[in-house]
């Protein structure tokens, strides 16, 4: 159990495990991604109501999913970082950030592309979409503040701060269709009911959930690699690492 701990805790150890999991990271992602959008674009069969339209669904909510869900992971990995001075910790939660980011522009832009046909406008200042703009800002903010402090420490503390103060948007996000009058429908996946859509389109969906879970961990920990070499680069470890390479 040690063993483990220090596996990730160590970036001289991080480094290399990280670089063995990613190419299995990017295989997942691009063979469900394929196959996800083969079954929703091309097997599914079309809406009754929505017409072909609704397809945006198949990207559009997985980025939302995982908009949230690495907005969680990120503030965790941040906290962890701040309470417990744990530096690798920090490097992940800011290599998280820019691909939070990345999925809420989409799951905005998709939803947009979603919204015209729909609703009849690209955009409304609807409770659900609001506070996923806001978490955008959120996601910028962080990635701001991290870049903007020069001392790695001082950035990490005061990003974390700000990771805290967003995650209250999160519940906000979630569950804005239940507590206000919005024009975005309700959750058709739920953990407490029976799905409602057809199987041949839920599974398309989470094929493309995992899909951006197994993206979201490759460019994560390829960003983070990248964030321990700069952070680490008076070690020795990563001397001898780039005199290795530079003989090889």
């Amino acid at each position: 159990m040690n063993w483990r701990l220090n596996t990730f805790a160590a970036p001289s150890r991080f480094y290399p495990l990280a670089g063995r999991l990613v190419p299995w990271c990017w295989a997942v992602a691009l063979l469900l991604g394929a196959a996800g959008l083969w079954i929703g674009f091309m097997v599914a069969p079309t809406d009754f109501q929505q017409g072909d339209a609704y397809r945006i669904i198949f990207i559009h909510v997985p980025a939302a999913w995982m908009s949230m869900l690495i907005y969680l992971v990120m503030a965790f990995w941040a906290a962890w970082g701040w309470m417990l001075n744990a530096r690798l910790a920090s490097m992940y939660a800011r290599a998280l950030a820019p691909t939070g980011a990345l999925f809420t522009f989409i799951a905005l832009w998709t939803g947009a592309l979603w919204g015209k046909p729909t609703w009849g406008t690209w955009w409304v200042w609807d409770a659900r979409l609001t506070s996923e703009f806001v978490l955008l800002l959120m996601y910028m903010g962080y990635i701001a503040l991290s870049e903007a402090i020069d001392d790695p420490r001082r950035a990490a503390h005061a990003s974390a701060l700000l990771a805290l103060v967003g995650v209250v948007n999160i519940p906000i996000i979630y569950f804005s269709v239940q507590w206000w009058n919005t024009l975005h429908q309700g959750s058709t996946i739920s953990m407490t009911a029976a799905p409602k859509m057809a199987s041949i389109m839920l599974t398309a969906m989470l094929l493309m959930t995992v899909s951006f879970w197994a993206y979201s961990f490759a460019v994560a920990l390829t960003r983070a690699r990248a964030i321990v070499l700069e952070q680490e680069s008076d070690t020795d470890w990563v001397r001898t690492m780039t005199r290795a390479g530079s003989r090889a």
